[in-house]
């Protein structure tokens, strides 16, 4: 099969917001359509590709079709004003710099480092910022290889959309493996690497190889996994089986499980629709014939995949190829969240009802579940205690491991699409973990007076300093 499927290989063909007008099936469309589209293009980040084009969406039924909701620009990602603010530029073929100086403005405002990823997620190394890493969790550091700071096609919803819009002072990436490995050796508490970004899997092999081989040849005692996430296997599955270096990036794989570290491959799928292709099904199972373990996990998200029909079914199919069902998230409170947003306790009703659908070899989806600031929030169920219902909440991840597991209570509020938006519940003034979480805000504030050595560090774990 793979050979067939190396005959008829297409080459990556991608498009951005300058190609939208040479995309036929966006011709077809109204011309205030494609003006809306331009506009927000302007603010958040387009990218799409043939493959997706020509094999996920359904044209007939755009706009509605979910894959063209989760690929392509839509004018209500963006406020009635600011949207006319940009039509206005569009309309009136504005110079590029006027543009991007008014998409500026726009973005600055959609809350583009959420959960306080630049502030306290950013460790120290050698007495300065190690900007292309974040070390939120004890046991897990994610790793941004500046070369894998795109991705194959964009999703609208990306909580990332920072890393691709020219934002430099807010954008996670470095070249430094060798950094990265001493940082490895200088923690031995972590016992899993992230290669995140953007998409590890726009590198060529040959750059991958460059990360992960000094990781292998160090034979760090405490690193159990090596983690790969990325949206390949969904938006360029030809990446795993017929461009040039796809059978070296097997190999890369293989060498990986064979060094007796894990490799866990963090696959996003958000529709059942990307796993139906045949050389999406081909990719999966090659990647999964390496030794490595496939996870799939997607935010829920409003006009993709908000029913249980839709979860259901991808938990089915992914379980039916050998992959492993991971996460169902809430979109984060950033970029176009308004669009893509849903109550918790819908979310939490979704899940519910998909995964009463699905035998036990899919229950391993967890969710749904928030990267809030304190940690991982997960929704565990709506209570009812002497008359007074809330949400069962509880940490499966933390910035103070000590808080896993706690169970922890909110009022139940039909409205709260985030976790933010919740107050404690039966009569509580704050969550268990709120003083604690203060003070290590307060100790990650940098004081501009003071030297680098002395400005924000690996934050105390509240056993340490706070609790005492």
């Amino acid at each position: 099969m793979h050979d067939e499927l190396r005959r008829n290989a297409p080459k990556l063909r991608a498009y951005g917001r300058k190609d939208l007008d040479t995309i036929p099936q966006i011709q077809a469309l109204p011309p205030e359509t494609r003006i809306a589209m331009k506009a927000v293009s302007a603010v958040l980040p387009f990218r799409v590709n043939q493959y997706v084009i020509d094999e996920l969406i359904d044209w007939s039924a755009v706009p509605d079709d979910p894959m063209f909701q989760l690929t392509f620009p839509q004018r209500d990602m963006l406020e009635p004003e600011d949207l006319s603010l940009m039509e206005a530029l569009v309309r009136g073929n504005a110079p590029e710099a006027e543009i991007r100086a008014a998409a500026r403005t726009i973005q600055h405002r959609l809350n583009p480092h959420p959960a306080g990823q630049m502030q306290m997620n950013v460790p120290m190394e050698g007495g300065t910022r190690f900007d292309g890493i974040q070390h939120k969790y004890r046991e897990t550091v994610l790793f941004f290889p500046t070369q894998g700071q795109t991705c194959h096609a964009y999703c609208s919803y990306c909580f990332r959309w920072p890393q691709f819009t020219g934002l430099d002072e807010m954008k996670f990436a470095t070249k430094e493996a060798d950094r990265l490995v001493r940082y490895l050796r200088a923690h031995p508490e972590v016992t899993s690497v992230l290669f995140t970004g953007g998409d590890p899997m726009v590198m060529r092999t040959a750059v991958l190889r460059r990360y992960i081989e000094p990781i292998l040849a160090a034979r760090l005692p405490n690193l159990a996994s090596i983690r790969i996430g990325s949206k390949a296997l969904a938006y360029w599955p030809q990446r795993f089986v017929t461009d040039s270096d796809a059978d070296d990036l097997m190999a890369l794989f293989e060498e990986v499980v064979a060094s007796g570290i894990s490799l866990a491959f963090m696959s996003h799928y958000s529709h059942p629709r990307e796993i139906e292709p045949v050389i999406a099904q081909a990719a999966l199972r090659r990647v999964i014939a390496t030794g490595a373990v496939v996870r799939c996990q997607s935010p829920i998200i409003r006009h993709v995949n908000d029913s249980a029909d839709v979860w259901a079914d991808l938990w089915k199919k992914e379980v039916a190829l050998g992959a492993v069902p991971y996460y169902m998230f809430i979109a984060r409170d950033t970029g176009a969240r308004r669009y893509f947003e849903i109550p918790l306790v819908e979310a939490y009703h979704v899940y519910r009802d998909a995964i009463s659908r699905v035998s036990g070899l899919a229950r391993t989806a967890r969710g749904p579940s928030m990267s809030a600031t304190p940690g991982k929030v997960a929704i565990d169920g709506i209570i009812n205690v002497r008359g007074e219902k809330a949400l069962a909440l509880r940490l499966l991840q933390a910035r103070d491991p000590s808080w896993v597991g706690i169970p922890f209570h909110a009022q139940l509020d039909p409205t709260a699409t985030w976790f933010d938006d919740l107050l404690p519940a039966f009569g509580e003034q704050e969550f268990f973990f709120t003083r604690a979480l203060k003070e290590m805000k307060k100790q990650a504030i940098v004081e501009p007076d003071l030297p680098q050595s002395s400005q924000i560090r690996k934050l105390p774990m509240v056993s340490e300093s706070i609790a005492a």
